[in-house]
């Protein structure tokens, strides 16, 4: 998609020299005739226009997580965008076509992609991360580090997370095997992760670098103002939705004095447990109610 970004950029820069003209001054009364300068100039605020509709399309297909891996080529006139390229499932062309009707300006979709249940996406080299991957990865990495910094009983200031194409490698120091176990669990069950390098080092006692002890008092100072019904209601919703293997989309989150009700429909008795312990290892919780959620 470099050309959407090339034409983007050209389109710009003749756009804003254009600009710099001066218009000549016209008498009352007189009709306004359009020069060639100002058809030249709408032609070009169309060309603008054109290219950040693709770059926006675009861009939501390389951070998508069912789309990103595909060459999908977006051109843009006007209010209509045409798509080509290949997918491996109707479902993913239903997608780019819903994607590029969601983005302001466009009323139609020509969709030329192809559907090729076994089409092999374009392979890279070992070491080249497209812009969907880094995205993805950083995505990752900032869920797994809010989610040990949440849990009452993961030093996540201790705790570093890299992701390299979902998969993720902590490092760092804890204070017992309990916790680097821990750790490894909650990245694991993290969306998107594919697997987990756990090389966390056991000291056997908090965690005490400089850094980890200034965050950590600024931490808990901000924790008694901070922690209310409403960070913790936040924070259990968050954990929920980040963790694969619970659909927090269908559970609602309540908290009173710390006392956490959990509500709404799950698949099993497996998710309702796992829920119950993700809302439990949740700082400032005190008790997790889970009479509301019904197995279907």
């Amino acid at each position: 998609m470099k050309s959407t970004f090339q034409k983007l950029a050209l389109a710009s820069s003749v756009a804003f020299a254009l600009a710099g003209m001066g218009s000549t001054g016209m008498a009352a009364g007189t009709t306004p005739k359009t020069t060639d300068a100002q058809m030249k100039t709408q032609s070009v605020s169309d060309q603008v226009s054109d290219a950040r509709k693709e770059a926006q399309i675009w861009t939501t297909y390389a951070t998508n997580p069912h789309l990103h891996a595909f060459d999908l080529k977006v051109e843009v006139k006007g209010n209509t965008a045409t798509l080509n390229g290949k997918v491996q499932s109707g479902a993913a062309k239903d997608l780019a076509e819903q994607i590029a009707l969601g983005v302001d300006g466009i009323k139609q979709v020509d969709n030329r992609l192809l559907v090729d249940a076994a089409y092999e996406p374009p392979k890279r080299a070992s070491t080249d991360r497209s812009f969907g991957d880094v995205v993805q990865d950083a995505t990752i990495t900032a869920s797994i580090k809010s989610k040990l910094l949440w849990n009452a009983h993961t030093d996540g200031l201790d705790i570093h997370v890299d992701t390299n194409r979902g998969q993720v490698t902590l490092t760092g120091a804890v204070a017992s095997g309990t916790e680097k176990d821990l750790a490894g669990r909650i990245a694991k069950n993290t969306n998107d992760v594919i697997g987990v390098t756990n090389q966390l080092s056991v000291t056997g006692k908090p965690g005490t670098t400089a850094r980890a002890k200034d965050e950590m008092k600024t931490t808990a100072q901000e924790s008694k103002e901070a922690m209310t019904d409403g960070w913790i209601t936040t924070k259990v919703k968050s954990s929920l939705l980040l963790t694969r293997d619970v659909d927090g989309k269908d559970i609602s989150v309540t908290t009173d004095n710390g006392v956490v009700k959990l509500g709404g429909n799950v698949d099993s008795k497996a998710e309702k447990e796992r829920a119950i312990e993700i809302a439990q290892n949740v700082r400032g919780v005190k008790k997790v109610d889970p009479s509301g959620i019904k197995i279907e």
